[in-house]
């Protein structure tokens, strides 16, 4: 099976400079166009045959673009929401420093923000959800899931068995997209973070 894992295109939380997290903020145009290029790219390179997708407006409007050009079936997965950042989501990124400055040396894995996930919350969160995806679409040859940076980084973690507290950090650029492949027991990485349709070749 290969996964095909795909970040959203730029929200308007970008614009913003506010914390984005659970915050439930709609792509931008430029965002819907990031959308439409990769929706392109992949149509022609690594065509899924089944979309999973966060239930988030700026995740799930990439996959309706998806779902649409390629006429295959989306569904949500709860499990891909990005990290629950609690009081956090949608505050501005200065105030959040002064009412909530992060501690000396950081916060330990069990800590989190007021009503929010830990980190350690959030991976075993992701664990069960990358479980259950695998589970589910074991009939398909590839799948996409599209999803968010954080949520992205912990699902590779998982596909490569890294421990549960890691220093290990995966990026993902808007619309970057990763390559996974499971084959028995073997794991593999055929690419990170491409964004080819983002920057065509000038011919």
């Amino acid at each position: 099976m290969e996964i095909l894992l795909i970040r959203h295109g730029e929200s308007e939380a970008d614009l913003r400079n506010v914390h984005e997290g659970r915050a439930d903020f709609h792509l931008t145009a430029k965002g819907l166009e990031q959308a439409q290029l990769l929706a392109k790219w992949v149509t022609t390179n690594y065509p899924p045959e089944f979309i999973w997708s966060s239930p988030l407006r700026r995740a799930i409007q990439v996959a309706d673009v998806l779902s649409s050009t390629l006429s295959i079936p989306l569904q949500t997965h709860d499990g891909l929401m990005e990290w629950n950042n609690g009081v956090l989501a949608g505050m501005d990124r200065e105030e959040a420093l002064r009412l909530y400055p992060e501690p000396v040396g950081g916060r330990k894995p069990h800590e989190a923000v007021p009503l929010g996930e830990s980190p350690l919350e959030f991976r075993g969160r992701v664990e069960i959800c990358f479980s259950e995806l695998i589970s589910q679409s074991s009939s398909f040859h590839r799948i996409a899931v599209i999803s968010h940076g954080g949520t992205i980084s912990h699902l590779i973690a998982s596909f490569l068995r890294l421990p549960m507290v890691s220093e290990c950090r995966f990026a993902t650029g808007n619309t970057g997209c990763h390559l996974l492949t499971l084959n028995g027991a073997e794991r593999s990485i055929r690419f990170m973070n491409r964004q080819d349709h983002l920057f065509p070749t000038v011919h």
